[in-house]
């Protein structure tokens, strides 16, 4: 049975505290697990929660400020260490190119498995699977910041009743499914379109056309909010969310399940941070994340 989960590995900003990790997120989605911003510290949160080396085959890091990159070292290494038997792609911004190329080579250790670099130029697709489209979208912060987001192609239902009435039935309905007409009932007839799930991971960032774009239609929106509304001129001054902005994207853009996480060190009240958020209007699923939490993806409609 196919999984589509996130897995909260880490939930600081830029200083960890004795309850927050620096940040990392593993999505699970079918067979591929993918991490975002694998900051220090995600090889043992990655222990912790039941994530091994062989689960990874994508690593997509948002920019290169240390809390969201530090960790690639250690897990690229122990990609290698493990032997993972399959090919692990990175994505990064290319203008942190020496960065990733520091990172990867910090230490002496033994190369052992294919790690392709495809870093990120441009708004635009980077890569299309069977179960999703990979996508990335320019954000606005000190240094140079991408977002991610999978579409997953939309399917079609079969509705029983329409079959029924076209009389379509056993094998032909699998016949029907595979080459789209049977005599003079179309696919289309006996069907209707199931719209693919949607997932997004917006960091550090002021607002900007990027996280509209990314969030719109999300099933799962996993978005910062550092800082709390009354400190709107940091969270401007450091290109950063607020969890009221954040909570408005995920209003406007139809968001069914929000995730807030990257919180800063001078909040001890996570409550707060779901206060402001409902108090922006957002009405959908709401989670505050914590370390090692585990958030399916929502059921299709």
């Amino acid at each position: 049975m196919s999984v589509r989960e996130l897995v909260v590995l880490g939930t600081a900003s830029q200083v960890p505290t004795r309850h927050r990790n620096h940040n990392g997120y593993l999505l699970r989605w079918d067979g591929e697990g993918i991490l975002f911003d694998p900051g220090e510290g995600t090889q043992r949160q990655m222990l912790r929660a039941g994530v091994a080396a062989h689960d990874l085959n994508r690593i997509c890091v948002t920019h290169f400020h240390g809390d969201h990159s530090l960790g690639l070292a250690g897990v690229i290494q122990r990609i290698n260490l493990d032997r993972v038997p399959h090919e692990v792609t990175a994505h990064y911004p290319r203008s942190g190119q020496r960065f990733f190329d520091r990172l990867r080579y910090a230490t002496a250790y033994r190369e052992t498995v294919g790690l392709t670099e495809a870093p990120v130029a441009a708004d635009g697709i980077l890569a299309v699977t069977r179960s999703y489209t990979l996508e990335a979208r320019r954000l606005s912060h000190p240094v140079e910041s991408y977002g991610y987001r999978l579409i997953e192609p939309d399917g079609r239902r079969m509705l029983p009743d329409r079959l029924a009435a076209h009389g379509v039935t056993g094998p032909d309905v699998g016949r029907l499914q595979r080459e789209g007409r049977l005599g003079d009932v179309t696919l289309e007839d006996v069907s209707e379109v199931r719209r693919g799930q949607r997932f997004a991971f917006v960091m550090d960032t002021r607002l900007c056309d990027g996280v509209h774009a990314l969030a719109e239609g999300c099933d799962l929106l996993v978005i910062e909010s550092t800082f709390l509304d009354e400190d709107m001129d940091l969270a401007v001054e450091h290109g950063h969310l607020t969890a009221g902005q954040a909570a408005a994207v995920a209003r406007d853009a139809g968001v069914r399940h929000l995730v807030l996480t990257h919180f800063s060190q001078r909040y001890t009240d996570a409550e707060e941070f779901e206060r402001q958020a409902r108090a922006a209007g957002f009405e959908g699923e709401l989670t505050v994340a914590y370390d090692l939490l585990r958030v399916p993806v929502p059921k299709r409609r």
